[in-house]
C-alpha cells in the first residue's frame, strides 16, 4: 500500500474530524468555481438524522471561467462529436481551475496545504439522467446491455446516469492534497437520484432543535431543503433558477447576470408565455425530483417561446420577467405542497443577490399561504451565499474520510444512507 494512502487510513478521527477541508463548488451557471476553506466543530443540541454542527471559515476564493471554456462546457450538455474527447480535455481545464482555486485560499488564508485534511471537488454537472427516457423503447433498448435481469430492473440499472466533469488524481497532484469526488454516483448506485446532496449539510449547519427551517438555494436549478422541528428533513429540485435568466440576459444584453433583477423589473410578466411554460411535466411531478440542464437550457425556452403567437411581440426584457416569475411561482408552490410550518427561508446561491427575484418569491410564498414568510440570504444564518454550496461539499468530504452518510433517502430517494465519495491520496 502506498504511505500516503496509509497514512490517510490511519490518521486518528479527531484530526480528521477537526481538521480543515477545502470544499469547490462549479454550479450549473457556470460562472466559475468557488473554494471554500472550513473546519466543523459539534454544537448544543440534536436533531433527528444527523449531529448539528458549527462553521468556521477561514476564507473563501472564487475562479471566474472564461468565455470559450463556458462555451465549451455548454456544448457538453447535449450530444455531440468527439465528445469524450472534448470532455476529457473540459476535465484536464477544470481541474486546472479548481487546483488555482485551492492555491489561492491556501496564500489568502495562510494555512498550508499539509494542514488540509481533504479537498471535497463536486466536479461540472453536464449531465444528469435520473430517470430512464425514452419510456419502453429505451427499456427495450437498454435490455441487450444486462440479457440476465427483469426487462424493468436492468434499464433501470442502466439507463440511470449523471455525470460531473472532474479530474481528481490531477487535482491531488498539484495540490498536494488528497481529494474526495464522485459525490452523486454512489447514491445513484442504490437506487436515489444523485441529488440533492446538500440537505444533509443544511440539516447540520441550520437545523434547530424544536423549530423547522427551509434553505433555498437558488443556483443554475432551485432546489429546496425542509427541515422539520424534529430534524426529517427532505429535499428536491423545484425547477429552473439562473440558469435560463442568466443565459437570457447574456444573449440579449451581452451581461453574464441581471444585476439584482434589475433588467428584469423594467419588463412585464407575460402571462401566456408563463401558462406555456407551467405545462412542463417535470413541475408537476412529486418529489423527491432533481433536474438540471439536460431539460431546462436555451432550447427548451426557445420552444415555449416558438409556441406563442407572434413570438416576436415580446421584448427581451418581458421574457425575463416572465422567466424571474416562473422561478417564483414554481418555488412557491413546490414550498407550499411540503412545507411542515417552517416560516423562515434561507436563501443561498447566486440568486440569493437578486434583490427582484427574492422580492418575487416572497410575494408568492405568503399569496399561497395567506400570511408573511421570512425570505433571507443565509448571511443572517452566519454563513454567505456564495459560500454554502461550496462549504457543504467541504463538509462532505469530511463526512466520507470519516466514514459517515452524506444523502437523505427522502432527498434523493436512495434505499438508505451511504458514504458518499472516493478518495484520490495526495
Amino acid at each position: 500500500m502506498p504511505e500516503n494512502t496509509r497514512a490517510l487510513q490511519s490518521a486518528p478521527v479527531p484530526a480528521l474530524a477537526q481538521g480543515w477541508y477545502v470544499g469547490l463548488m462549479s454550479g450549473t451557471s457556470l460562472d466559475g468555481v468557488d473554494a471554500v476553506l472550513a473546519r466543523f466543530s459539534p454544537r448544543e443540541g440534536a436533531v433527528m438524522g444527523g449531529r448539528l454542527e458549527q462553521i468556521e471559515v477561514a476564507g473563501h476564493a472564487h475562479v471566474p471561467f472564461e468565455g470559450p471554456l463556458v462555451a465549451w462546457l455548454k456544448q457538453l450538455n447535449a450530444p455531440g462529436a468527439d465528445e469524450l474527447h472534448r470532455a476529457a480535455l473540459a476535465e484536464n481545464a477544470l481541474a486546472q481551475r479548481y487546483a488555482q482555486a485551492v492555491q489561492a485560499l491556501c496564500a489568502q488564508t495562510g494555512v498550508a496545504a499539509a494542514d488540509v485534511v481533504a479537498i471535497g471537488a463536486h466536479g461540472q454537472t453536464v449531465r444528469h439522467q435520473p430517470s430512464v427516457r425514452g419510456e419502453a423503447g429505451a427499456i427495450a433498448a437498454l435490455s441487450s446491455l444486462c440479457p440476465h435481469a427483469h426487462l424493468a430492473e436492468q434499464a433501470q440499472a442502466v439507463g440511470r446516469y449523471t455525470i460531473q466533469l472532474n479530474n481528481p488524481a490531477w487535482l491531488a497532484e498539484q495540490t498536494g492534497i488528497a481529494v474526495v469526488a464522485d459525490f452523486r454516483r454512489r447514491d445513484m448506485a442504490a437506487g436515489g437520484q444523485g441529488a440533492p446532496l446538500v440537505p444533509a449539510f443544511h440539516r447540520a449547519l441550520f437545523g434547530q432543535s424544536g423549530l423547522g427551517v427551509a434553505v433555498l438555494n437558488l443556483g443554475g436549478i432551485a432546489n429546496w431543503s425542509l427541515i422539520d422541528s424534529q430534524g426529517q428533513t427532505m429535499g428536491f429540485d423545484s425547477g429552473p433558477a439562473n440558469t435560463l435568466l442568466d443565459a437570457w440576459c447574456q444573449v440579449h444584453t451581452g451581461q453574464p447576470f441581471d444585476r439584482h433583477g434589475q433588467w428584469a423589473a423594467s419588463g412585464s410578466v407575460q402571462q401566456a408565455l408563463l401558462a406555456q411554460c407551467m405545462q412542463e411535466p417535470y413541475f408537476h411531478a412529486p418529489a423527491p425530483k432533481s433536474t438540471g440542464l439536460d431539460l431546462f437550457n436555451m432550447s427548451w425556452l426557445q420552444a415555449h417561446l416558438e409556441l406563442q403567437v407572434p413570438a416576436q411581440a415580446f421584448s427581451p426584457e418581458d421574457v425575463q420577467a416572465t422567466l424571474v416569475e416562473l422561478t417564483a411561482v414554481t418555488v412557491a408552490q413546490t414550498f407550499v405542497r411540503y412545507q411542515q410550518g417552517q416560516r423562515s427561508v434561507g436563501v443561498c446561491g447566486g440568486g440569493a443577490f437578486n434583490t427582484y427575484l427574492m422580492e418575487r418569491i416572497a410575494q408568492h410564498l405568503q399569496l399561497l399561504l395567506g400570511e408573511p414568510v421570512a425570505v433571507h440570504s443565509t448571511l443572517e444564518w452566519g454563513l454567505g451565499p456564495e459560500q454554502v454550496e461550496a462549504a457543504a461539499f467541504a463538509w462532505l468530504a469530511r463526512q466520507c474520510m470519516l466514514g459517515l452518510p452524506g444523502n437523505v433517502p427522502a432527498a434523493t430517494h436512495a434505499r438508505g444512507e451511504r458514504v458518499l465519495g472516493a478518495i484520490y491520496p495526495a
